[in-house]
């Protein structure tokens, strides 16, 4: 368990979003791929609706990586959970995963809608959805995340 790895990222967010703020997230970006990838990477990707992106939180420190149980967005009316259970930057990676609308491809701009990572994001992976890879049974949640994210996206 103690292995790392080393990964260069394949590209990054251009436009969009700004800030990383909680809440409103929605509207276009493009994931433009590194210009030394032939385009033939994305070949046949426009047949997708949607994208899973993995991205950094490179913003973030790695002074904010909070090894312990605590209130979601520090609302006690939220029940305190594990480092596991949140999705933000203070995991110890700071890696993220994103399911992006794919608007269009074009050359190795690809442009997407409803990405929640920032201008200028490092993109470790691009993958598209898969629907039989997607969680098989019924999907069950506690009811904070609904309350939590009710204006998530705008």
């Amino acid at each position: 368990m103690t292995q790392s790895l080393e990964i260069t990222p394949i590209g990054t967010v251009v436009g969009g979003r700004v800030d990383p703020t909680d809440d409103y997230w929605g509207g276009q970006a493009i994931i433009r791929l590194n210009p030394d990838f032939p385009v033939e990477v994305v070949q046949g990707l426009e047949e997708f609706s949607h994208l899973l992106v993995v991205w950094h939180f490179h913003k973030a420190s790695p002074d904010d990586v909070a090894l312990h149980a605590r209130s979601p967005r520090n609302n006690p009316a939220w029940p305190s959970t594990g480092t596991f259970v949140h999705r933000n930057h203070r995991r110890p990676n700071q890696l993220a995963q994103s399911f992006p609308r794919l608007v269009k491809v074009d050359g190795l701009d690809l442009h997407v809608a409803d990405l929640d990572a920032i201008d200028g994001t490092p993109i470790y992976d691009v993958a598209p959805y898969f629907q039989e890879m997607g969680p098989r049974g019924e999907v069950s949640e506690p009811s904070w995340p609904a309350a939590m994210l009710a204006d998530y996206w705008c």
